[in-house]
């Protein structure tokens, strides 16, 4: 096998070892409202900055077909076209750009700071997305929907970006061609 069969090889099982951790934690969910607390975002978090952007986009693009055809790995084991077009599908719709955001990041700059600022990079464009999607299909208003989707987790979307960054950063490393 040429080293470039063995690189797309490897390539291809990271990927699939990423969505895979997201599929097995992102289902165990504490329900606090419309949206329940996962650590769903740590593995988006952690795909994008271990993968990089393309990659890191995929792992959670397996993830949300996986969820899309109907295998339970969305928060408290559901599944199916119906939660991606639901209110709070706009979230998980955000994944992608979340994790690419956070490789884009690290894959660019590679020093300690990118990483959390990737995160919160990809967190803010995954909270757009998600609450304005929660508003268009709930009629909500901007303030309740932020009070009730983005405000009760940002202590520990903050926790979840502080422990991705420094794990990713070490996971790169270890996981790269070089090492």
């Amino acid at each position: 096998m040429s080293n470039i069969e063995k690189s797309k090889t490897r390539e291809i099982t990271l990927t699939a070892v990423f969505a895979a951790l997201l599929c097995v934690i992102s289902p165990f969910a504490v329900p606090i409202g419309p949206i329940s607390v996962t650590l769903a975002t740590f593995a988006v978090y952690l795909s994008g900055a271990v993968l990089g952007a393309k990659r890191g986009g995929a792992a959670v693009g397996v993830y949300l077909l996986l969820g899309f055809v109907g295998l339970p790995v969305f928060s408290g084991f559901a599944g199916g076209f119906q939660q991606l077009f639901g209110a709070t599908g706009g979230y998980l719709v955000g994944y992608i750009p979340c994790a690419f955001l956070s490789g884009a990041f690290a894959d660019k700059i590679g020093k300690p700071w990118a990483y959390p600022v990737g995160m919160i990079a990809g967190t803010v464009v995954l909270y757009a997305l998600g609450t304005a999607w929660f508003c268009a299909l709930t009629g909500s208003a901007l303030l309740h929907a932020l009070t009730l989707c983005v405000l009760p987790f940002l202590f520990g979307d903050a926790i979840k970006i502080a422990c991705a960054s420094v794990l990713g950063a070490k996971l790169r490393k270890v996981l790269s061609p070089r090492a």
